[in-house]
């Protein structure tokens, strides 16, 4: 249906992408705001396809805050850094859509961006408020496939923005290119996105940032567990990026981490040095029957039940079958066994699940075949992935 914007400009219909959701890398978690430049990038990007990440989906490489130059062109246009990206931007993304990946910038709607506010980058006017035709011309013609649109206190100095036109006039923008251009609407979940940024992009932050410690894990999980019917094809509850890899979390919180925001079938954007990473990580962020489940097709997130004081179990649809996540957030291991055609804890049936289901395995193990009596001890704050799709 077309909308009439602020502006009297007619809003159609956004372009029918992301019907999966968007797997990549994200620049911000693991290098922040100042510790970006153009040859680490390339050695990041050349590390994704070393490790197999790009093969097993992450294609989408963004480059967040901090690209920017201090100041805008004399003709008003966003410019590269040019000590840290003496290439240009453009010639950037053409380096990264060589070896495979997508193109993704960082953007925002105000006269700042957040480094600017949160990190002292000293730069100036490098928002888009006033000129979003302009910023989205220049992100076409450099070949961007990505933006993030990044709220940043858009309403401050004398903007007067309101959400959500302050994302519909970048929404605009980005149609009169004709380019395709996944666009990440970026608010922290402040307005209830998931009611209204669907009309305009293809994902939407869904709560504060992330950060590198499970009681983040564990208040994102809360929240998506609300809103698991406010997500499908074409515009994805955005649980932000991962952390996997990064110091913080035990390996079975990370593991946990990877799997809820596979069955929230939320976007996945690595947030690590895959330059650095260790092996098991590696196999947790390439497990092929997890990334299944999140790019499963019909697109349904997984709903959330509370079993137990500290421990949920999660159900997601698949196109063929079913799969469940069992999550233990408390404090001390726990039993789950399989007896009757059921998984069953504290001797309680919880869920029917078919004889043919599989525990899958974590990080890299063969699955394992359920029988009946079967008994799998969850660690604190892990979690026992089900499914009943034969994975070949």
């Amino acid at each position: 249906m077309n909308q009439l914007s602020l502006d009297g400009a007619s809003h159609r219909e956004k372009p029918p992408l992301a019907l999966t959701p968007p797997l990549g890398w994200n620049s911000w978690n693991c290098f922040r705001c100042y510790d970006i430049n153009e040859s680490k990038l390339l050695e990041v990007a050349d590390a994704l396809v070393d490790s197999g990440m790009l093969q097993a989906g992450y294609d989408t490489f963004v480059i967040d805050d901090c690209w920017q130059a201090y100041a805008r062109g004399s003709d008003g246009r966003l410019k590269a850094h040019p000590r840290r990206f003496p290439s240009g931007m453009q010639a950037l993304g053409a380096e990264l859509k060589s070896r495979g990946f997508k193109f993704g910038l960082y953007g925002s709607p105000g006269r700042k961006t957040c480094a600017m506010i949160y990190d002292r980058y000293p730069g100036r006017g490098l928002g888009s408020y006033g000129r979003e035709d302009l910023d989205a011309e220049t992100f076409a013609a450099w070949g961007v496939d990505f933006l993030k649109y990044d709220w940043c206190e858009a309403d401050e100095d004398g903007t007067d923005l309101k959400y959500p036109d302050a994302f519909e006039r970048m929404a605009l923008a980005l149609e009169a290119t004709g380019r395709p251009i996944v666009y990440s609407i970026s608010e922290y979940g402040r307005t209830q996105p998931w009611a209204w940024a669907g009309e305009y992009g293809h994902m939407w932050r869904t709560t504060p940032d992330i950060e590198k410690n499970w009681a983040s894990v564990v208040s994102i999980g809360e929240t998506h567990a609300k809103i698991s019917n406010h997500s499908g094809p074409g515009g994805w509850n955005d649980a932000d990026m991962l952390q996997v890899g990064n110091p913080g979390l035990s390996s079975d919180e990370a593991a946990t981490h990877f799997a809820l925001w596979c069955f929230f079938a939320a976007p996945l954007m690595a947030g690590n040095d895959p330059r650095t990473m260790g092996e098991d990580i590696r196999k947790l962020l390439t497990n092929q029957r997890l990334l299944r489940i999140n790019q499963d097709p019909l697109g349904i997130a997984a709903s959330c039940a509370e079993i137990a004081p500290g421990v949920d179990l999660w159900t997601r649809p698949l196109v063929q079958g079913e799969a469940w996540l069992i999550v233990n957030k408390s404090e001390h291991p726990i039993d789950i066994e399989y007896r009757s055609g059921a998984i069953s804890f504290d001797r309680r049936l919880i869920a029917p699940v078919p004889a043919q289901a599989q525990i899958l395995p974590l990080y890299g193990e063969s699955p394992a075949a359920i029988s009946e009596r079967s008994v799998w001890s969850i660690p604190s704050h892990g979690c026992l992935p089900i499914s009943c799709r034969e994975d070949k």
